[in-house]
């Protein structure tokens, strides 16, 4: 279902572009240029319709991928899955000599930390 509706909303943003490309330009940044979407008027042009109806189908499937997106989710944030995630092992570079004195004697072992001068 959420592949469907991500096709869609694909298809939907290039349509959506193409529309907005295809219509004239009437000057001016802001709608400054005789009017446009600053005034109160409805759009007149069938492209100006068009836009209207696949930004409306935009935003309604941006809200369906949305919905999918929140009910697919394991109710966890990710904060908490990296507090919860055990810390990796810790691994000696291979091929090294000698890299196993590097690491810390096991948790049950009685050695002492440091060498001891012999």
């Amino acid at each position: 279902m959420e592949n469907v509706v991500l096709t869609i909303h694909l298809l939907l943003a290039l349509a959506l572009i193409g529309v907005v490309l295809l219509q004239r330009s009437e000057g001016g940044g802001l709608g400054m240029g005789g009017g446009g979407a600053m005034t109160g008027r409805a759009a007149a042009t069938a492209l100006g319709k068009v836009t209207w109806i696949l930004a409306a189908a935009f935003i309604v499937t941006s809200i369906t991928l949305t919905i999918i997106a929140a009910q697919n989710a394991a109710g966890i944030s990710v904060l908490d899955r990296l507090i919860d995630a055990p810390p990796p092992p810790a691994r000696s570079a291979p091929g090294l000599p000698g890299a196993d004195s590097l690491l810390p004697p096991p948790a049950g072992d009685n050695a002492p930390l440091a060498p001891t001068a012999d």
